[in-house]
């Protein structure tokens, strides 16, 4: 019985893990290298990965879930009419557009992302490139007082922000930290960065939790059902806790500035590092 206590208890610890290191511009990618990690667990089954990332997919919808069919139904009605007057059908073509760089670039560099995916040493040190990034945008805002919104938005806007998003290839950029960094740096407010970034990362999610459940199941058909109870507790935790992220950061975002996670991020950073060359 203590095998499958001990399994459970992992997968809410992970499950809280993603769903606030997702929202939060701290990395849910290094995170999830880092904390196994540090507790000296083994690593983390795919199947397991695959259902925290659609507990997070699940707490996107719940709390977007009006914006997001609004954005769908003018997309669809956008495409026979050619007309991008909507504000919510341009959205859903930025949306698009700007999942295309993380698409391609991953697809094209699988192998070599995934050969720095398991790393705590590179973790760390590509959670100071999430610190640098947050504090560069925030300079940034600081000197153009940002006053863009989703309406506004432009298209060389939308696509920047992609190839940002590209980033979090690496374990420990944040994809959360470095869009909303982008979308600072470009002129929008805070809070419609964070939004965007949100929104921007439903097909992201969706996609990468497809494609891990599809090598999960080549690898080994027969661990699911043995998984089953970790993984359904796993997958609500981090629905629940993405959930509250999300709601907590857009309030955060509202009149507060991302330099506490940039800090938080430079200093898990330096401890990771420090660790692995001590214990090297």
């Amino acid at each position: 019985m203590g095998k499958p206590v001990s399994e459970i208890l992992r997968a809410i610890v992970l499950g809280i893990v993603q769903g606030i290191t997702e929202f939060m511009p701290i990395s849910s990618s290094g995170h999830l290298v880092i904390v196994p990690w540090l507790l000296g667990w083994p690593d983390q089954s795919l199947l397991l990965d695959t259902v925290l990332h659609w507990g997070t997919l699940v707490s996107i919808f719940a709390v977007f879930w009006r914006d997001l069919w609004a954005v769908f139904v003018a997309t669809l009605k956008s495409i026979p009419s050619r007309c991008l007057d909507d504000a919510n059908a341009r959205l859903g073509w930025y949306i698009v557009v700007g999942s295309i760089p993380a698409v391609v670039l991953g697809l094209l560099f699988k192998d070599s992302f995934e050969g720095l995916s398991g790393s705590p040493l590179a973790a760390g040190w590509f959670l100071l490139v999430t610190a640098v990034l947050l504090t560069l945008s925030e300079q940034i805002a600081q000197r153009r007082q940002p006053t863009d919104n989703l309406t506004t938005m432009r298209w060389a806007q939308a696509i920047l922000i992609g190839f940002a998003q590209s980033l979090a290839l690496f374990p420990g950029v944040s994809r959360s930290g470095s869009t909303m960094a982008a979308g600072l740096s470009m002129g929008l407010r805070r809070e419609e960065a964070a939004r965007f970034s949100f929104l921007l990362g439903t097909p992201i999610f969706f996609g990468a939790a497809l494609l891990l459940l599809v090598e999960a199941l080549a690898e080994d058909v027969a661990a699911v059902s043995v998984q089953v109870p970790a993984m359904v507790v796993g997958a609500v935790v981090s629905a629940i806790v993405g959930y509250l992220a999300i709601r907590g950061m857009l309030a955060y975002l509202r009149r507060r500035s991302l330099y506490i996670f940039a800090i938080y991020a430079a200093v898990l950073g330096i401890v990771v590092i420090g660790i692995n060359l001590i214990g090297g």
